[in-house]
């Protein structure tokens, strides 16, 4: 065996890095949280609800092993997310993953909305993803390696009526990490996004029992079938690894067959 052809399960090893995960408190963020700190990566959650955030970390060391803690702070705030990037890096030595997972979603006609859900929407999805990159870079650049991972989505990547603020926010974040990406590659640093399809989250909850919403999901899927949380998983301990090194600014989808059709 060649030192450049490792047994492929040691890719997957991630003991001893250090992860950040924005919404990492439930829903996908949770999942893809629980994915890493399974492979050994230390976690560190971000969301607004602090003791929800420190119940979740509590849950991952219990399960895991590893060390888990949260914070409390604003994705649309830089200064925060700053702050947030500089106490894991003091109190962990680095910065080896962040995952942008916080986001939200209003859906409606555009002749419903108003400029204000507009605005919400893009100021989490988009602002807040773009001030994570930001405040984890100079950590990420200093230690000549690292990963990020945008949560964008296959509405980054086709359209749907009455989506207008998530399909617009989620193909900025598709344009925002090919950018990023070749930015950041001379550094050995990676930025891919997953884009998922329709998952069982929070998030989709209020709309899973209608009628339009099942017959969307098994027409729109070759499933035929909301997305599991595990299956978030595989995507985003792929993409944080080594085993994914060589990922610069791919929209990884996971969608159960939906932009293939």
């Amino acid at each position: 065996m060649t030192d450049s052809v490792l047994p492929g399960i040691a890719l997957f090893n991630m003991t001893g890095k250090n992860a950040i995960i924005t919404g990492g408190s439930k829903g996908l963020g949770y999942a893809m949280a629980a994915a890493l700190a399974s492979a050994g990566a230390n976690t560190i959650l971000v969301n607004r609800n602090e003791t929800e955030g420190l119940e979740a970390a509590k849950q991952l060391e219990k399960d895991f092993g590893i060390k888990a803690t949260a914070h409390a702070a604003d994705v649309t705030q830089l200064g925060q997310m700053e702050e947030v990037a500089a106490k894991v890096n003091k109190a962990f030595g680095s910065v080896d993953v962040l995952i942008n997972s916080a986001g939200i979603n209003i859906r409606g006609a555009i002749d419903e909305l108003t400029k204000d859900d507009f605005e919400k929407v893009m100021q989490v999805n988009v602002d807040g993803t773009w001030n994570a990159c930001k405040a984890v870079t100079p950590y990420m650049k200093k230690q000549g390696r690292g990963s990020i991972i945008n949560m964008a989505s296959t509405l980054g990547l086709v359209g749907l009526a009455n989506r207008t603020p998530y399909a617009t926010s989620k193909g900025a974040v598709v344009q925002m990490t090919r950018a990023l990406g070749l930015e950041l590659a001379p550094f050995n640093i990676t930025v891919n996004a997953i884009c998922p399809g329709p998952f069982l989250t929070e998030m989709n909850i209020p709309i899973a029992g209608t009628e339009e919403a099942k017959k969307f999901i098994v027409g729109a899927t070759a499933m035929a079938r909301w997305g599991e949380l595990k299956e978030i998983q595989g995507a985003a301990l792929f993409l944080a690894s080594d085993a994914g090194t060589y990922m610069v600014g791919s929209m990884l989808t996971v969608d159960g067959g939906w932009t293939a059709k």
